[in-house]
C-alpha cells in the first residue's frame, strides 16, 4: 500500500487571488486603519499616519528579507531589544608599564619562559576564534 506524501509545508495556499490569508489580513487591516484615520482626522491632518500605516501594512505583506517574513525581523527586532542580554567575554584593559627589555631577545625569552602548556594552548584557541580575516 502506498500513501501520499505531503510536499511543500512551508507554501501557504493562496486563498484571495495572488495573496495568502496572512497577507490578505495585513492589507485589510492597513486599509481598515488608513479608513479610520481619514474619518477621525480628516484627509490633510491624517494624512501623515495613513501614509506611515499604508507603508506598514505594504511592507508586511511584499518585503521578504532573505526570504523570511518580515513579521519574523520583526519580532526579531522586538526580542532583542526588551530581552536582557548576556555578554559572554570583555576585554580587560591591561596597565601599560614603562618596563623596556634591554635587547630584543631578552623579551622573547621572558614570555616564552612563561608560558605553559595550558596557557600556550589558551593562546593558540584565542588566535582561531579571533579570526578577523572571515
Amino acid at each position: 500500500m502506498q500513501f501520499k506524501v505531503p510536499q511543500f509545508l512551508e507554501i501557504e495556499d493562496k486563498i484571495f487571488g495572488p495573496f495568502t490569508f496572512r497577507e490578505f489580513a495585513y492589507l485589510a487591516g492597513g486599509a481598515g486603519l488608513c479608513y479610520v484615520f481619514y474619518k477621525w482626522l480628516g484627509l490633510l491632518a491624517g494624512a501623515i499616519p495613513i501614509l506611515l500605516m499604508a507603508g506598514f501594512a505594504l511592507t508586511l505583506t511584499f518585503y521578504r528579507p532573505n526570504g523570511k517574513p518580515f513579521i519574523v525581523a520583526l519580532e526579531a527586532g522586538f526580542k532583542f531589544f526588551t530581552q536582557s542580554k548576556l555578554y559572554i567575554w570583555k576585554k580587560e584593559q591591561k596597565k601599560i608599564t614603562d618596563k623596556k627589555p634591554q635587547n630584543e631577545n631578552q623579551f622573547t625569552r621572558e614570555s616564552a619562559a612563561r608560558l605553559s602548556g595550558s596557557k600556550l594552548r589558551d593562546l593558540a584557541w584565542s588566535l582561531d576564534v579571533l579570526d578577523l580575516k572571515k
